[in-house]
């Protein structure tokens, strides 16, 4: 059997607040380990029929960046519910709410360079 790994680590300051973010994989196209500022991590628990989740950050990631991951992440659930369950209706909803979400960064961004 063949194994994939995956791999974090992150450093934290004094109050445990992540400082730097890197990760690794077996089937990384990048060699070595990469650094990041942010990871979101979504586990399905069977047995409770939950999330797990973990989201993390540096505190140095710039929150329009942040912005951003957020509408990537909702677009990859987006292609994970069309790939798992081919739900057309709910495929519609995530993609709509990355539109809506986009076009909120984009007006907020506008305001900011006008003023």
């Amino acid at each position: 059997m063949k194994k994939s790994e995956i791999n974090f680590t992150v450093e934290l300051d004094e109050s445990r607040i992540p400082e730097r973010i890197f990760w690794d994989a077996t089937e990384n196209p990048n060699e070595g380990i990469n650094e990041t500022k942010a990871i979101a991590i979504g586990v399905w628990d069977h047995y409770h029929r939950g999330l797990l989740g973990i989201n993390l950050w540096t505190k140095d990631m710039p929150v329009d960046e942040m912005k951003h991951f957020a509408v990537d992440i909702v677009g990859n659930v987006a292609q994970l519910v069309a790939d798992a369950t081919g739900d057309k209706k709910l495929i519609e909803i995530l993609e709509s709410t990355c539109r809506s979400m986009k076009r909120h960064i984009d007006e907020e961004a506008k305001a900011s360079s006008e003023s």
